[in-house]
């Protein structure tokens, strides 16, 4: 079934989304939520530029108000040089370098007092996203909430200086919860999977004629009767479009197809842009390489290169979880997928897609779906469906529902043993 298309930037409601996951989901919401009506619910975020979805965030908060909870979110900006610290901070949790100096720790103390000063969490439940802000927890000493932390990326492998510094914050929360089981350090506190999700009613999801899509592709210059293998993601290392290149050059031996690699440039640092310079490098003016930097209001111009693609390349070589094989499986495109991070909770290999451990491989398997439409059909509509079932807004908003219930029910048992 498919929603409502919504028109950019219109409120949607959580009825509307009922069309798309079906009535028995929506009763199933609503008796989550009824033990949980009026309970005070504190979201607290970094100011956009910071590790959380914000977008994913304002369309969350809206829903869990609906279902009867008082929510607030806390959006936490920091000073001038908050950031620069708090970007220094999260490279060095993925195990990159930081800086040479303790800087970064001094900036982000500050930020998080100066908030801690200013705010009385006099909440049933805090729920605190973003590396940088996990010492926030410093406040629960002395009041009842329930504290959660929500981490969104991999910290299994982070810098010693940088572990140090987080640890000691999240063995202080109720719970934390990760993207994925992979994704999650050793912690003495209980620790949840909480994978990210697409909203199919955002502008980046929502359904589009054909028309537009054809459109959108026509004046990006790229051939729309031609064969369209994408990758579309930001342009940085991790993401491997010189790889994505690479593969794409092999297929092209065997098969006429065309590249489109496509996304923004991230502004957290020099990597985004040395990798932009080396993709261009490695397409060396070919004119069946796209290249096309996106701004971030691009998501509808995201929505139609998916959905005009043969296949979706994503094959990022560390951490993360996969949020554009989400986005295009929900559009009914076969995805050839690496093997890391959270990905293989959604890329299937042989049932909701094709997982690939080179790029050798990965051209392999691109070639095979060229040639053989029907399977990358049957991939793409089984991968749709997993998609339904298991990384759609309403199954986070589910997945906070009975969070909250199972922290408060540990919480309250907690106080009576006490």
């Amino acid at each position: 079934m498919t929603g409502r298309p919504a028109a950019s930037g219109e409120r949607v409601t959580l009825d509307d989304y009922a069309a798309i996951v079906g009535a028995p989901e929506m009763t199933a919401l609503r008796a989550f939520a009824r033990p949980l009506e009026g309970r005070r619910v504190r979201m607290v975020s970094a100011a956009p530029g910071g590790a959380t979805g914000a977008a994913m965030l304002a369309r969350l908060v809206p829903l869990l108000t609906a279902l009867g909870l008082t929510v607030r979110w806390d959006v936490v900006a920091g000073g001038a040089d908050f950031p620069e610290a708090a970007r220094a901070f999260r490279h060095a949790l993925q195990g990159e370098p930081a800086v040479a100096s303790s800087r970064w720790r001094d900036v982000l103390a500050a930020a998080i007092e100066a908030h801690r000063c200013q705010t009385l969490f006099d909440d049933d439940i805090v729920v605190v996203h973003d590396a940088e802000l996990a010492g926030l927890v410093a406040s629960r000493a002395l009041l009842r909430a329930s504290w959660l932390w929500r981490g969104h990326a991999d910290l299994t492998r982070p810098r010693p200086e940088a572990w140090t510094f987080l640890e000691a914050s999240l063995n202080r929360y109720d719970a934390v919860t990760f993207p994925a089981p992979t994704c999650s350090p050793p912690l003495r506190v209980p620790v949840y999977v909480l994978p990210p999700v697409i909203d199919p009613l955002a502008d980046i999801n929502r359904e589009l004629e054909p028309d537009m899509v054809r459109g959108v592709v026509e004046r990006l210059g790229i051939d729309p009767d031609r064969p369209i293998v994408s990758q579309i993601s930001r342009f940085d290392r991790a993401r491997d479009p010189v790889g994505a290149i690479a593969a794409f050059r092999i297929v092209r031996r065997f098969a006429d197809c065309q590249l489109v690699v496509a996304g923004r440039v991230p502004d957290d640092g020099p990597d985004g842009s040395d990798s932009l310079r080396e993709a261009r490098e490695a397409a060396a003016g070919d004119p069946d390489i796209h290249l096309l930097v996106l701004p971030a209001t691009g998501a509808l111009t995201i929505n139609a290169l998916q959905r005009a693609s043969t296949i979706v390349l994503h094959r990022p070589v560390r951490g993360g979880f996969g949020l554009a094989a989400i986005e295009a499986l929900w559009k009914g495109r076969p995805v050839v997928a690496a093997d890391v991070g959270g990905l293989p909770a959604v890329v299937i290999h042989n049932v909701t897609g094709l997982v690939a451990h080179s790029i050798e491989g990965a051209a392999y398997h691109l070639r095979y779906l060229l040639a053989n439409p029907p399977v990358g059909h049957v991939l793409g509509e089984r991968g749709r469906r997993h998609v339904a079932e298991h990384f759609l807004i309403t199954r986070l908003v589910k997945s906070h529902l009975l969070l909250f219930l199972t922290v408060g029910q540990a919480a309250g048992a907690a106080s009576t043993r006490s």
